[in-house]
């Protein structure tokens, strides 16, 4: 299974290896979510169709999954997101994916009929949003599109010591970008579990039931560690807003970021995830 969902994306050698260990990842959400073969499926922030694949995959030849992401096929790295998406659309589960970029959900010219898809699933993309009031519109404007919402997002609740690197990371960036008016970054805004539920409930969806789902392989944490201590210190004394004293504080967690780094291995944040059903 993870075998041909990795030779979909098109990846060889260390990419290969990174690729099993985050598709087996969203297989784990896509059993928890109980998305079925044959179901219709609409992926909300598709980005390099890691989740797309698995649930092409998981739906089959008679089931259907229409990607959108809001940014443009040029962005990303090492693969970009078009690049990404040709070779999964090239493979032999090409033939169930639709994916759409620079399509923008709240945009009037976006719609679908009542009832079109399934399952609506947002994988990982939660923190890209700007606000907590576009994600609340957002998933307002899809609920009647679909019959069940499949969220799932990094869950700040550390369990581990060794997650709390990962944690400090996401928090150093998250409070870097509350004094940014745009934003390209991976946390743009952060949101905790609670959050996550409350947007849902006020945009008219009820959750059904929730779970953290711990993936420890994942090298997300190594990554958002690493990225955090090599540009954060520039962008954190570049932004000007910030006042002086919590520029320090800012700054005193990159050194405790960077001495907790070396302290050992850092392991990822684990995930949480639910289900929810529109209200009437």
């Amino acid at each position: 299974m993870i075998e041909t969902i990795v030779d979909s994306m098109g990846v060889s050698g260390e990419g290969a290896a990174i690729q099993r260990i985050q598709t087996a990842h969203r297989l784990k959400l896509i059993q928890f979510w109980e998305i079925p073969q044959g179901a219709k499926v609409l992926e909300i922030g598709c980005g390099q169709g890691d989740t797309t694949a698995a649930l092409a995959y998981t739906v089959g030849a008679s089931g259907r999954v229409h990607g959108i992401d809001i940014a443009s096929p040029d962005y990303g790295s090492p693969l970009t997101l078009g690049e990404a998406c040709s070779r999964l659309m090239a493979s032999e589960l090409g033939r169930q994916i639709q994916i759409q970029f620079e399509t923008d959900i709240l945009s009037p010219e976006v719609d679908f009929s009542e009832g079109a898809f399934d399952y609506i699933v947002f994988a990982h993309c939660a923190w890209y949003f700007q606000s907590a009031e576009q994600l609340r519109k957002t998933l307002s404007k899809i609920r009647p599109w679909g019959k069940k919402l499949c969220l799932a997002e990094w869950d700040i609740r550390v369990s581990i010591p060794e997650q709390l690197a990962h944690y400090n990371a996401v928090m150093i960036q998250a409070q870097c970008e509350a004094f940014k008016q745009s934003s390209l970054s991976n946390v743009r805004t952060l949101f905790s579990p609670l959050d996550l539920k409350e947007i849902a409930r006020s945009a008219g969806w009820h959750v059904e039931q929730e779970t953290s789902v711990y993936s420890p392989d994942l090298q997300d944490g190594e990554w958002e560690v690493a990225m955090t201590l090599e540009m954060y210190p520039e962008e954190i004394a570049a932004i000007t807003e910030i006042p002086g004293k919590f520029k320090e504080l800012m700054l005193s967690q990159i050194g405790q970021l960077k001495e907790r780094a070396e302290m050992g291995k850092v392991k990822p944040l684990s995930v949480f995830t639910f289900t929810a059903g529109g209200t009437s």
